[in-house]
């Protein structure tokens, strides 16, 4: 077991994994999170510096977010990411759907088995050969 002090408030506490945050503090961030989905499920059109504001975020949180995929941005938002890829807009994550698709892809071809070569049929040449006793 690991004890560490908490990166937000300061006390120790045994660290078990994840983010080097008390219980207390991520009752804390958790109930903030709650908060600021509720907010943007309820004010759609919210910009991000005005969801901060209004619920007491940092736009560094907000945006860890977002990154992480725990919030997503409805359609009539106008608040778009870009993916880190090709800079595509995306409304959560951090790379768009068909980046995605090509990196799991990708991953899959270094896993992947190579293949056996097929190994030609070697000629009978010798079998055709006339031979010659001594």
């Amino acid at each position: 077991m690991e004890v560490r002090n908490c990166r937000k408030c300061g006390i120790m506490f045994n660290y078990l994994g994840g983010p080097p945050i008390c219980a207390a503090c991520r009752k804390d961030a958790e109930m903030l999170f709650q908060k600021v989905r509720d907010y943007i499920h309820d004010n759609p059109k919210a910009s991000i510096s005005q969801i901060c504001e209004d619920c007491g975020c940092t736009n560094t949180q907000l945006r860890q977010w977002i990154r992480e995929e725990r919030l997503e941005f409805s359609k009539d938002s106008d608040i778009v990411m870009k993916c880190e890829n090709c800079g595509a807009p995306i409304r959560t994550g951090r790379f768009c759907d068909k980046c995605k698709n090509n990196m799991a892809s990708d991953l899959g071809d270094v896993y992947r088995q190579p293949e056996v070569p097929v190994e030609e049929p070697k000629s009978n040449r010798d079998g055709n050969r006339m031979r010659f006793r001594r």
